[in-house]
């Protein structure tokens, strides 16, 4: 593997308070980059400072959109340490998306050093106030000058950084969700499954519609028979139920969240039920009217786990265990941050060392 290139930035930037700014607005000094082309493979991996990219205004990503990313974190631990949360499940899913998008795959080996190495070079820029993180945004664009579709011949690899708190103004307290019943988000066959810019620019004008209604997030349904519950705008979605815990199956319309899967392995382990399965808008309302649904909640790597305190559908509205965060919603949400920031022994293996 081709060493990483490191140029230091001059100007170091003033280090923010990440409890003033929004998330993913303040960036840290340094950027990582790499180039591809067809003919030679990656080539020229280097840190240099944080900047804007050249492109042509032909470029391949302004008018087709081959285009993918990553979404992790770099955690400071109570020792100073600083480490990485299951980032081979990273690597992995962005080259599977990079297959679905026709971009180059990239060696495990070779996106593990560049994290490595992003992190260790701004190592400065990661937080140590509770509930902070450094957040990571790996991407991939094709870059070609020349209109006219086709498979990227050139691309861009780049990770850039930033200081984050909470994502959700309201931290691990309950939101309020809203249930999509026109648009649609993605179907089987599709590029649900990968993490590329088009599926959430898809959500955008559902995410509109019920941010100016009071809400958080959308809850997206199937695309086919607009009656299963698939997951939320940048999350998926789990459902506690007489007992068991239910979350959609991925059928190729879903994101494999590793936040999802880490709290399968974590529920496994406790010896609490899980279903991935189908599970309908009928029986969700059921189990709301029953009163067998005794909670819910969303996971993803930005907001780590957000407690549902309500539903709506159809100009009604559904009350999640009296609008407060659940047992086992809470159990997960410190077990999980707790192995994610080094405050309780990580028995599965999960957290990688960087610094």
């Amino acid at each position: 593997m081709e060493k990483i290139r490191i140029e230091k930035t001059t100007q170091p930037k003033q280090k923010c308070d990440v409890s003033k700014i929004g998330f993913g607005t303040a960036f840290s000094d340094h950027m990582f980059i790499m180039d591809y082309e067809k003919t030679k493979g990656w080539y020229d991996p280097r840190i240099v400072p944080f900047a804007p990219f050249t492109i042509s205004p032909a470029a391949t990503v302004l008018h087709y959109a081959p285009e993918i990313f990553e979404g992790m974190k770099a955690y400071r631990t109570p020792n100073g340490k600083i480490q990485l949360f299951r980032p081979t499940e990273n690597i992995k899913r962005m080259n599977i998306s990079a297959e679905r998008m026709c971009l180059p795959q990239i060696e495990e080996e070779m996106m593990m050093e560049a994290l490595r190495e992003i992190v260790r070079v701004d190592r400065d820029w990661v937080p140590s106030e509770p509930d902070t993180s450094l957040y990571i945004r790996p991407f991939m664009f094709g870059t070609d000058e020349q209109l006219g579709i086709h498979t990227p011949h050139h691309c861009i690899f780049s990770i850039i950084t930033c200081p984050v708190g909470s994502y959700f103004k309201e931290g691990i307290n309950p939101v309020r969700i809203a249930i999509e019943k026109d648009d649609v988000r993605a179907v089987k066959g599709g590029t649900g499954f990968a993490k590329c810019g088009g599926n959430y620019a898809a959500s955008l004008r559902a995410g509109e519609r019920a941010a100016a209604q009071g809400y958080s997030q959308v809850l997206w349904l199937d695309g086919v028979e607009r009656k299963y519950i698939e997951e939320a705008g940048g999350m998926n979605v789990m459902f506690k139920i007489d007992g068991k815990v239910v979350t959609p199956a991925l059928l190729g319309s879903v994101l494999a969240g590793i936040t999802r899967k880490s709290l399968i392995e974590i529920l496994e382990s406790w010896k609490i039920p899980v279903e991935e399965r189908l599970i309908s808008l009928d029986e969700l309302f059921d189990a709301i009217n029953t009163g067998r649904l005794e909670e819910c909640w969303c996971c993803g790597t930005a907001a780590v786990i957000s407690p549902i305190g309500e539903l709506a559908y159809d100009n009604k509205k559904f009350i999640i265990n009296d609008f407060k965060t659940g047992d086992l919603t809470k159990r997960l949400f410190d077990e999980l941050t707790g192995i994610q920031w080094g405050k309780r022994p990580d028995p599965f293996g999960w957290t990688v060392p960087v610094v």
